[in-house]
């Protein structure tokens, strides 16, 4: 492997390019939102310092192998699963070091910025599932029903110990991201379909289970599982939330509102006029629409089909199956979270605290998604291309 290239050969100046467009309509559209008054600070210049801190971050981790993150990937997995257990037992009252926002225990409040571990568990559970399947391929040369059997259930336990911690805080929608990475990992992982499709479909069996309680039999979930009347809330209000716009399905309703009358063009920049509470977080889209209609959200939607397109070309480039996964999760972790966020602000979806990847406001979302992609830019650079039985690294 040539070990000489210049730092600019060692990036990828298309994907590059995609996320300084994100920056610009992320900028955009975060000052456009401060019109709302909801907040005093301004959150433009803090956005930006996310960007530089996450390019500079991108910068080092183009320097690291696939083979060192693979071997590191355990060791990362378990620091992930560290933070969100000591984040579970830190006092939680006013003021205290894990002060619930929303309900949610998911943030560390420092002077600084609010961190929330789960964004950077999603990264180190990719790592540490794509290190687990492909160990487990490398010792079971020969494959059998048996041993793909016991490698979904090591993928399940991989699984269950993060996605408690986050049930607890509690954070349904980052639990959602946890499952959609997992499935799209295990389509991949080469375990066979004969365990695959039962799997899924018992799922969605359960899912549908779920959602016929949580619409006709509220009192299963709330006595026998447990489950807070908030959540259920939340299907009503998805269902039919102008029964609801006074209350709980006030978000829902104004962000339909606000999307509607854009029209084709929207109103322009700070043109808004319908309220959305959180508008520069988890409802950005909202802003977009108004501000520049229709044609403004199908462009920035179109990004997000470039950058997932990209994604899908550099992992089908890939030779080394750790890295394979590793870039799968990272697509699916990104195509779920647009897909879930846009949904969720155009009545597809129930609403679910899950951000708009690189564009809503929030250090810890921008750097732990920027911290994926750093990744794969690394992996672009140092895949080897196996020819003729020689060793040539790819351009």
């Amino acid at each position: 492997m040539q070990t000489n290239k210049s730092f600019a050969d060692r990036i990828d100046w298309s994907l590059a390019f995609l996320l300084f467009l994100f920056f610009i309509v992320s900028l955009i559209a975060i000052s456009s939102a401060q019109t709302s008054g909801q907040y005093l600070v301004n959150f433009v210049p803090r956005q930006a310092l996310f960007y530089v801190v996450s390019v500079g971050m991108i910068g080092v981790l183009l320097y690291f192998e696939p083979e060192h993150y693979k071997k590191t990937a355990y060791y990362l997995y378990a620091f992930g699963i560290l933070t969100l257990f000591i984040l579970m037992i830190a006092p939680d009252g006013k003021d205290q070091i894990a002060e619930p926002i929303n309900g949610a225990k998911a943030w560390f409040h420092t002077p600084i910025v609010n961190l929330q571990p789960a964004e950077f568990m999603k990264t180190f559970y990719i790592l540490g599932l794509a290190k687990m399947i492909a160990d487990h391929h490398e010792k079971n040369l020969l494959k059998t029903l048996k041993t793909d059997l016991y490698l979904f259930a090591k993928i399940g336990v991989l699984m269950l110990i993060p996605l408690g911690f986050i049930l607890q805080q509690p954070d349904l929608g980052t639990a959602l991201v946890f499952i959609a990475i997992t499935l799209a990992i295990v389509v991949v992982s080469g375990i066979s379909w004969k365990i695959i499709l039962p799997s899924f479909g018992g799922i969605a069996a359960i899912g549908a289970s779920l959602l016929w309680m949580a619409v006709y039999k509220q009192e299963i979930l709330t006595d026998t599982f447990g489950v807070k009347p908030y959540a259920l809330a939340r299907v009503y209000t998805w269902l039919d939330p102008y029964s609801y716009a006074d209350s709980e399905g006030y978000n829902l309703v104004a962000a339909l509102n606000a999307i509607g009358s854009g029209e084709v063009f929207g109103k322009g920049y700070q043109g808004r006029q319908v309220y959305v509470p959180e508008n520069h977080t988890d409802f950005i889209f909202t802003v977009i629409s108004e501000d520049f209609g229709f044609v403004g959200a199908s462009i920035v939607i179109i990004l997000f089909f470039m950058l997932i397109y990209h994604l899908t070309k550099i992992t089908l480039q890939l030779k080394d199956p750790f890295s394979t996964y590793v870039c799968a999760g990272i697509i699916a972790m990104i195509t779920f979270h647009v897909f879930q966020n846009i949904g969720m602000t155009i009545q597809l979806l129930p609403i679910t605290g899950i951000p708009l990847p690189f564009i809503s406001y929030g250090g810890s979302s921008l750097i732990g998604n920027m911290l994926a992609l750093g990744i794969v830019f690394s992996m672009k650079f140092h895949h080897k291309a196996y020819m003729f039985g020689s060793n040539k690294e790819a351009e």
